[in-house]
């Protein structure tokens, strides 16, 4: 056997006893997933702004950002409903590198996934405790996803995960509203196959039981560019872009079709300070077409307190991104305020 199993982990149920949701809490939630509902679904035009660190690599730094967009959400509440990005796993395309939380709890010291699933655990709850925001997390591992089901408001699925089987059938299943991103090459066929599966019930083998889900009326599409064969940029956020996959999506007849920007990856080619331009485009286009304001419902902007990126153990610069460049907090501030006097 090539495995060398090192330590069993707890269970979801025995974590979530350790680590409970308080009944207030829990409230909280479910009254904020209503609201990202009602926004995908049309019935609140404010629009989403899911936005936070590339990855979540330290509780206290995140909350601090957080607690920052708290009381701009307090400024903007009628045009914009904040989302917390609390990315707790990186995929990794060759698997070199930082993996998340899950992974490493310290970037700076050994893997144990023992104590990253319990520090996950412990950030999103204090999270939902301290801001009364529910986060965001990439559902990078489906069988990760039952230890954070009673705190997470929303879940994307990757680039690299949209064609997966199991990614699917078990985003049929949520409680909360989840985004499928377009493929690395830009594919969004295989985004819209990803949002059809999510929507219909199936029937699957899920954490060693036999289950049955209903569908998810709220999976719906993250657009984020993709790069072709010879490694170019091939970004999807332009006027004609936009209007071509906003018209497919309202042919297929999908529940609650909705489209969700994402201002970095392959759309700004990595540059990170490009994502305000991106998304004044994009509203300029909104307020051009009306499929257009009708389908785009928010933006994804990877956005920290430091702007920029670091290498793991350099200087451990507090709020500053280990991963991919991030928008700084000033930027990040002046952003969302012209986003909601753009709004209409």
């Amino acid at each position: 056997m090539s495995f060398t199993f090192k330590k069993e982990m707890p269970s979801a149920e025995h974590l979530k006893e350790l680590l409970p949701v308080p009944s207030d809490s829990a409230e909280i939630r479910i009254k904020r997933i209503s609201e990202i509902e009602a926004v995908l679904s049309g019935k609140d035009n404010r629009i989403l702004l899911i936005i936070g660190p590339c990855s979540a690599d330290n509780e206290d730094s995140v909350c601090d950002y957080i607690s920052r967009l708290a009381s701009v959400q307090n400024e903007v509440n009628d045009k914009i409903l904040l989302v917390p990005r609390v990315y707790t796993n990186k995929p990794r395309t060759t698997g070199e590198g930082y993996k998340g939380m899950m992974h490493q709890p310290d970037p700076n010291e050994a893997p144990n996934a023992f104590e990253g699933i319990k520090a996950i655990r412990q950030m999103h709850l204090r999270v939902l405790r301290e801001t009364g925001f529910v986060s965001a997390d990439e559902m990078l591992y489906p069988g990760n996803h039952p230890y954070l089901d009673d705190l997470l408001g929303y879940v994307a699925v990757g680039a690299r995960s949209v064609e997966n089987q199991q990614h699917r059938l078990v985003a049929s299943g949520l409680d909360m509203p989840i985004g499928m991103k377009n493929g690395t090459g830009g594919d969004t066929g295989v985004m819209f196959n990803a949002i059809y599966a999510a929507q219909h019930g199936h029937d699957f083998i899920y954490q060693n039981h036999e289950v049955t889900t209903n569908g998810n009326p709220y999976a719906h599409a993250i657009l984020r560019g993709g790069i072709d064969e010879r490694g170019r940029n091939i970004p999807n956020y332009h006027y004609e872009d936009l209007l071509r996959i906003a018209s497919e999506y309202d042919e297929k007849g999908f529940e609650n079709p909705a489209v969700i920007i994402d201002t970095n990856h392959n759309n700004s080619a990595k540059q990170f300070n490009q994502q305000p331009r991106i998304a004044s485009e994009v509203m300029h286009s909104m307020a051009y077409e009306p499929l257009l304001r009708k389908m785009i419902k928010g933006f994804m902007v990877e956005s920290y307190i430091e702007e920029g990126n670091q290498k793991i153990g350099e200087n451990s610069i507090y709020g500053k991104s280990i991963t991919d460049p991030c928008l700084g907090w000033k930027d990040t501030e002046t952003m969302i305020y012209k986003l909601a006097d753009q709004l209409i």
